[in-house]
């Protein structure tokens, strides 16, 4: 029996939830293509994100990055 069988198999006797569980897992197995910058600012803007993650720089989330954006206006969040 393949692989593929096997997982089917199984896939069957899961619950609907279990298979919920299942599909959102082989998702995140899924690579992701890797962002490609199109324009010349784009690409040396992109080098220099990565030379700073490679760094050991910390990038901010949304949450952090709107903070700081309000923080440097005034303390105004827009």
């Amino acid at each position: 029996m393949s692989k593929e069988e096997q997982l089917l198999e199984y896939w069957r006797e899961l619950s609907s939830e279990a298979q919920d569980q299942v599909l959102q897992l082989a998702q995140s197995l899924k690579p992701q293509p890797e962002f490609v910058p199109q324009t010349p600012l784009g690409k040396k803007l992109w080098e220099i994100r990565q030379r700073a993650i490679a760094d050991g720089m910390k990038l901010l989330t949304e949450d952090e990055l709107e903070q700081e954006l309000a923080q440097r206006r005034g303390g105004y969040p827009w």
